[in-house]
């Protein structure tokens, strides 16, 4: 057998073993198999530690599962298992989901220019930088419009979208020309927006949803379970059990791995951990490092506004899911949440911390007060005393060293958006912090 054909059988037979291994639970009803934290030798006296941590920074619900089997389920509060709740930027890469199977189906292409669908003239630029801007730009955040225009920097009106780089040239996180996907695909299919979504997902794969407008932004609402459903569909490459949904598979990794050579942790809308460097919303700073260091290196996520988290682990069949209120700083991206997570996680699983850093609670790590006129203090620190402060502007340049955490003044500086970098015995820590006039 020719060594080509004899890697492709082997891809074929591993990505059917890995399905075969799969639970899949019944598209109706409330049945889902379960298994036990015991059986899989995982610490279960460490669980209420856990449960405590996500009690404490406002979770209204928490999932474990492996191998598509639930092994942890939470509720809090009133919250339970119809509750319903926003998905925030944690829906983008269930988007990215559609918007493949729209190309795979021949509706569109994502080298197509996006003017294709929407029409010349849908933002302020001329024709031809217009034209430059693709389907795969809005999919991987290089649209190279200006994200910092603006109160509302959501608007999807021609008025807000303005020139800052020719598309490809910039990675900036920006809501508005990831918005505008549903309009394309929309246009492409001749179908609104949520007929697509159910007829090519839904339907599928029994998640239970809504896509809601909320000002400029399409979100969606769902069920816990659901997003864990979805969880599962992400596991298995985009089939649901014996079901085709998203079946390019060549989409599907490029997804899941870096989609541009700027933020090495950003697929098609979808975020990545195993990059050695990342960019966040808001700035064109690079961090070094993982995503979030204390999880595995090929964990993949869908993240969103005040803790909306989906984290797909490959290596290790499992999906964690948290939803809630805000459990730290207004996060566009709560990578140091999810991160804070894993270190709770890890322990229930018997792995200890795999991690730069072990920091008990990465959320009691605070800037007081936040917004700041003139000074500002570090609280939470007591566990790890800190070496030096950095302090960045949104482009990334370096503005501001200190040493003490107790009263940094930073009257000098403009009013603007800073990202505070803290380098602890052992590691780092970011927050972000706004100063006023």
């Amino acid at each position: 057998m020719k060594p080509v054909l004899l890697f492709t059988l082997c891809l074929f037979l591993a990505g059917k073993s890995f399905s075969q291994n799969l639970y899949f639970p019944p598209l109706v009803g409330k049945t889902w198999d379960t298994l036990s934290a015991k059986d899989l030798g995982w610490c279960t006296e460490k669980i209420d530690t856990l449960y405590n941590f996500l009690g404490s920074t406002q979770t209204k619900s928490f999932m474990v599962l492996v191998d598509g089997k639930i092994v942890l389920e939470k509720y809090f509060g009133s919250f339970n298992q119809d509750s319903s709740w926003y998905w925030a930027s944690a829906g983008k890469t269930l988007t990215a989901m559609v918007v493949g199977i729209a190309q795979q189906e021949g509706f569109l292409n994502l080298n197509d220019s996006t003017s294709k669908y929407l029409g010349s003239g849908w933002t302020s630029l001329n024709q031809e930088k217009e034209g430059l801007i693709s389907i795969r730009n809005q999919l991987t955040m290089t649209s190279g419009l200006d994200d910092g225009i603006g109160i509302n920097k959501d608007c999807t009106l021609k008025s807000c979208l303005l020139y800052k780089a020719d598309a490809g040239e910039r990675w900036a996180y920006h809501n508005a020309p990831y918005t505008l996907l549903d309009q394309v695909v929309s246009n492409a299919t001749q179908q609104t927006y949520q007929q697509y979504f159910n007829s090519s997902i839904r339907n599928k794969t029994g998640i239970s949803g809504l896509w809601l407008k909320v000002d400029y932004n399409n979100v969606f609402f769902s069920n816990t379970r659901s997003m864990a459903r979805y969880g599962l569909l992400l596991l298995n490459r985009g089939k649901w059990d014996q079901t085709d949904v998203l079946t390019d598979t060549n989409y599907f990794n490029l997804m899941t791995r870096p989609s541009q050579t700027i933020n090495k942790a950003y697929g098609y809308l979808t975020w990545l951990n195993g990059s050695s460097s990342y960019m966040l919303p808001g700035t064109q700073l690079v961090f070094n490092g993982m995503l979030a260091p204390n999880a595995p290196a090929d964990m993949y996520a869908a993240l969103g506004k005040n803790g909306q988290i989906l984290m797909v682990v490959p290596s290790k069949k499992l999906l964690v899911i948290r939803m809630g209120n805000d459990p730290d700083d207004g996060s566009l991206v709560p990578n140091t949440y999810a991160n804070a997570i894993w270190a709770q996680l890890n322990k229930v699983m018997c792995n200890g911390s795999n991690s730069l850093r072990e920091i008990e609670n990465l959320a009691s790590i605070q800037l007081f007060p936040n917004p700041a006129q003139s000074t500002f203090s570090i609280k939470g620190l007591e566990a790890d005393p800190i070496k030096s402060i950095q302090i960045y502007n949104t482009q990334g340049s370096l503005v501001q060293t200190e040493t003490i955490a107790e009263c940094i003044d930073i009257s000098k500086l403009p009013a603007a958006i800073y990202y505070i970098e803290m380098t602890l015995e052992k590691g780092k820590v970011m927050r972000k912090i706004v100063k006023t006039q």
